[in-house]
């Protein structure tokens, strides 16, 4: 059902997966943050004002990187550690040819905020 049976193992371990689809009980907030399902949880009076934070966190960031860094996490499911070793390598030779990569390096240096594209 999604890759549910893909996803769910990788996130809480085999027996856990197995247990939770198997017996269908209910998964309480605190369990889910603790078997890193999710990663955090905000009170109902704090929700919007931590998403807009979040959106304009993620929105200040180079989008390119952003992908890389994605696609090396999507793929590490699947790797080796030498073929994520590899595909890290790659990564960040094409991230360092990056026009992103030298506006990060000269507002670093200016001591300034970068203004990726």
């Amino acid at each position: 059902d999604a890759g549910g049976t893909w996803i769910l193992p990788r996130l809480v371990g085999h027996a856990r997966a197995k247990a939770l689809m198997l017996l269908g009980n209910k998964l309480s907030v605190d369990k889910a943050l603790e078997w890193g399902m999710i990663w955090e949880v905000y009170p109902d009076d704090a929700f919007q004002q931590q998403v807009d934070a979040l959106a304009e966190t993620l929105a200040m960031q180079p989008l390119s990187s952003m992908k890389l860094i994605k696609k090396a996490l999507n793929l590490s499911q699947q790797n080796s550690l030498e073929q994520q070793l590899d595909l890290e390598r790659d990564l960040q030779r094409e991230a360092g040819k990056s026009s992103n990569y030298k506006e990060g390096v000269q507002a670093f240096m200016q001591k300034r905020q970068p203004n990726f594209d």
